[in-house]
């Protein structure tokens, strides 16, 4: 009796080793396999959304928070980029995205911003560089590669979760729809004084952002990549809406660039009177609050399709003895 059970013992402790044996091997990858998928060219397509002064919630103190967003503004994006494998766990990525972003006032039932009536969209145009911190799962099937097993269709789907963060350059140029629906550009109509005496300068088209974000991927046959991948970008402007200081006179507004520039200026609803007023008798404030000083930004949820450029292995020489 005790003999059947050792030997029971034995087959079982040679069971476990094999199914050992097998899982490790169903993660057998050469050290440096990875080095032969090292570059990626990919294309995305999702939606765009923006955070800054216009529209948003129904309430104040939410200005630039993600809760903020209006979705009813969301709109398209669309991208090109090529990733570099420097390592395992670490990419270079450049990308090239196009979004547009809109906001409007009317959309907002909190008194002040709806009172001040202003809108607009832009179209964004960025070029960036990122650095990706990968953790995959690699799953590479039987280590002989035995064909029709559960094992081997299973070695063609691994996956990998990033995060990452860059730095790039963006050019934007608001415009605002009049009452006829025609997109009007805004900057040239310098809409709170930029050029006139006391007024802010004229602001750039072209500006920095940090974009900063998460990715999910699946791999088909180590060469097709599918995912979905969260890109926010903080800025260093806050006129991608055309809205940030405070009201100018809005007749010298109209004397210096005509009355389309003051109705941009300043299309209240006369809801609130002297909410707008460049000019408060009786107090040493200037001017009022046109729009918040924190810098803008916008984001994207894009799915992503990418092709790895696997590399060639290089012609053998054979070489004589002689």
């Amino acid at each position: 009796m005790l003999i059947v059970v050792k030997m029971k013992k034995t087959h079982l402790g040679l069971v476990l080793l094999f199914l050992c044996g097998s899982l490790l091997s169903q993660n057998f990858i050469r050290p440096n396999e990875w080095k032969k998928y090292r570059r990626e060219i990919f294309a995305s397509v999702g939606a765009a959304n923006f955070l800054g002064d216009l529209g948003g919630l129904n309430r104040v103190g939410t200005v630039y928070s993600p809760v903020d967003i209006e979705f009813t503004q969301t709109r398209t994006a669309f991208g090109l980029g090529y990733r570099y494998k420097v390592l395992k766990w670490l990419n270079f990525t450049g990308t090239f995205d196009y979004l547009i972003v809109r906001g409007d006032d009317k959309l907002t039932k909190e008194p002040f911003r709806e009172n001040r009536n202003l809108n607009f969209k832009s179209n964004i145009f960025e070029l960036s560089g990122r650095m990706e911190l990968v953790w995959m799962k690699n799953q590479v099937g039987h280590r002989y590669g035995i064909k029709k097993t559960l094992v081997r269709r299973m070695k063609n789907r691994s996956w990998d979760f990033t995060g990452f963060f860059g730095i790039g350059g963006f050019y934007f140029n608001p415009k605002g729809r009049d009452a006829k629906g025609n997109w009007v550009a805004l900057k040239p109509l310098h809409t709170e004084g930029q050029g006139l005496d006391g007024g802010p300068k004229q602001y750039s088209n072209y500006a920095l952002c940090l974009p900063m974000g998460v990715a999910y991927r699946i791999y088909f046959n180590r060469v097709v990549v599918v995912g979905i991948e969260f890109n926010f970008r903080k800025t260093f402007t806050d006129y991608i809406d055309d809205c940030s200081g405070f009201y100018y006179d809005n007749n010298a507004i109209q004397a210096a660039y005509g009355t389309k520039a003051a109705h941009f200026a300043d299309p209240n609803l006369g809801l609130i009177p002297g909410q707008t007023n460049w000019n408060i008798p009786g107090t040493d404030q200037e001017a009022q609050e046109r729009g918040h000083k924190g810098k803008d930004s916008y984001m994207s949820l894009q799915l992503t399709v990418g092709y790895i450029i696997k590399k060639k292995h290089g012609k053998s020489r054979l070489r004589s003895k002689f």
